[in-house]
């Protein structure tokens, strides 16, 4: 069963949900007249954002088991797997692990990486909004 713990969850996904929130960097603004627009600059989704950044840590802080098991959950939540082939999903996470930087690169290349940990954390019978409001 998922040793992981809902509030590690609820941490990222509360931070993916900061990071879903604002637009991606290709998306440019009007450059015919310099200083307008600036003001939504804040908006972008850009490499070195502070909320990517921060998530970037928290998951690069986790344990390889959390790791795994956090990959394992956004499977399920995704569809890939089922609840009850949970300790495959984990370890199919775990042989395909690449360090705790390559695995938190991976995660936030995942759209919509909130829902289907959301809905990970549903499928396997855990309340997201009791695990979120402890976050929040």
């Amino acid at each position: 069963m998922m040793d992981l713990s809902p509030d590690k969850v609820a941490q990222v996904i509360v931070r993916a949900r900061e990071i879903d929130a604002k637009v991606g960097a290709w998306n440019e603004h009007d450059r015919s007249h310099p200083g307008e627009g600036d003001g939504d600059a804040i908006l972008e989704a850009m490499r070195n954002d502070p909320a990517r950044r921060a998530l970037i840590n928290f998951i690069s802080e986790m344990n390889r088991d959390e790791l795994s098991q956090l990959v394992a959950l956004m499977w399920i939540g995704r569809g890939s797997f089922d609840p009850g082939e949970w300790d495959e999903a984990v370890q199919t996470a775990r042989e395909e692990h690449t360090g705790a930087a390559g695995t938190a690169r991976y995660l936030l290349g995942v759209p919509m990486l909130a829902d289907f940990l959301e809905e990970g954390l549903e499928k396997m019978g855990v309340s997201v909004e009791d695990a979120e409001k402890d976050v929040m």
